[in-house]
């Protein structure tokens, strides 16, 4: 798990064009399915968190079309843990539609995180 994170850290410190960013995104993405595979609902915060690490990259480059199921798949696997993770992948995912020129879903998407109600 360390490694996951530590490639998660790596690729948000590259350069924006080139530097292997998305690479490093990638493979912190293929290990977590094989942690979460071999270790059924442990790992679905840790895959999630990889999923927006690359959908975030994807959308800083311009290519929301790639960013968007990733989003999507986070918001899926954030769904059952609601709170801070649930709105983080929403917010997520409302950035890949807006990308897309799709803003009424993306607004619905903004309005579904507004009605998360904070931590205690």
């Amino acid at each position: 798990m360390k490694a996951i994170e530590g490639l998660l850290a790596y690729a948000q410190t590259r350069r924006r064009w080139g530097g292997g960013a998305l690479d490093y995104a990638s493979e912190a993405i293929a290990r977590s399915r094989a942690l979460s595979r071999e270790f059924p609902g442990q790992y679905a915060d840790l895959l999630a968190r990889c999923l927006l690490t690359s959908a975030r990259l994807l959308l800083k480059r311009r290519r929301a079309t790639e960013a968007l199921p990733l989003a999507q798949e986070a918001v899926e696997l954030t769904r059952p843990l609601g709170g801070g993770p649930l709105v983080v992948s929403l917010h997520c995912l409302a950035a890949a539609f807006e990308s897309l020129h799709r803003y009424s879903e993306a607004a619905a998407t903004i309005a579904e995180a507004g009605q998360i109600p904070p931590p205690d």
